[in-house]
């Protein structure tokens, strides 16, 4: 059970990262040829290629920033457990500080097959840092936080579509997007999307996501 201070400081967080949801996701494309892109034959049209090819790796322009060799590349990245994986980007660090706090690394290294949606370091500066530091210092608080972005299957960038998926948290959250755009709840945006490791799909996001009270 959350105490009451808990409960006012995720309400706080929450209310912190609802703010910025005038935030667009760059090249959203709501048009209906989502249905047409799902029933693709040999006679595909090239914007319908390009999105197949897409979905076979890793895409979103925070790509761009993830470094061409080492262990936070995208192959280095593959080669090893999630939570691992993530402490060598550097983007990430503010969430591998978290869940190192939360004691959840073991829990993501161990897991098999999960999609992990992964909160950027500017994601997490969104948040007022009084409200940010009362989460990170509350384990109960920042486990019910950090599992509701972990999803227990490993999600494809078609099924993100437009979906609806139950979290280790034990609450849900909703996808919709196609091509290179998608968004989390309608608050957060995929970043760089599709990223494999050794035991998780993750997508970075631009927005902490909050699981309902």
């Amino acid at each position: 059970m959350l105490t009451i201070r808990s409960r006012r400081a995720l309400a706080a967080v929450a209310a912190a990262v609802t703010l910025p949801l005038a935030l667009t996701a760059c090249g959203m494309d709501d048009s209906g040829d989502s249905a047409s892109d799902t029933a693709a034959t040999a006679d595909s049209t090239p914007s319908e290629t390009e999105e197949k090819v897409t979905a076979d790796g890793p895409f979103g322009p925070a790509c761009a920033s993830v470094p061409k060799d080492g262990a936070g590349s995208f192959d280095g990245m593959a080669k090893d457990p999630v939570a691992t994986a993530a402490s060598n980007n550097p983007a990430l660090s503010t969430l591998v500080t978290a869940v190192k706090k939360a004691g959840l690394v073991d829990t993501l290294n161990n897991a098999q097959n999960i999609t992990v949606f992964a909160p950027t370091n500017d994601a997490f500066a969104k948040i007022p840092k009084a409200d940010l530091d009362k989460v990170l210092n509350d384990k109960a608080t920042l486990t019910k936080l950090l599992t509701y972005h972990v999803v227990g299957q490993k999600l494809t960038p078609q099924q993100l579509e437009s979906g609806t998926f139950e979290t280790l948290e034990k609450s849900t959250l909703t996808t919709s997007g196609s091509g290179e755009s998608y968004k989390v709840n309608d608050a957060a945006n995929v970043v760089c999307g599709n990223v494999p490791t050794a035991n998780a799909t993750v997508y970075i996001i631009d927005t902490v996501l909050m699981p309902k009270m």
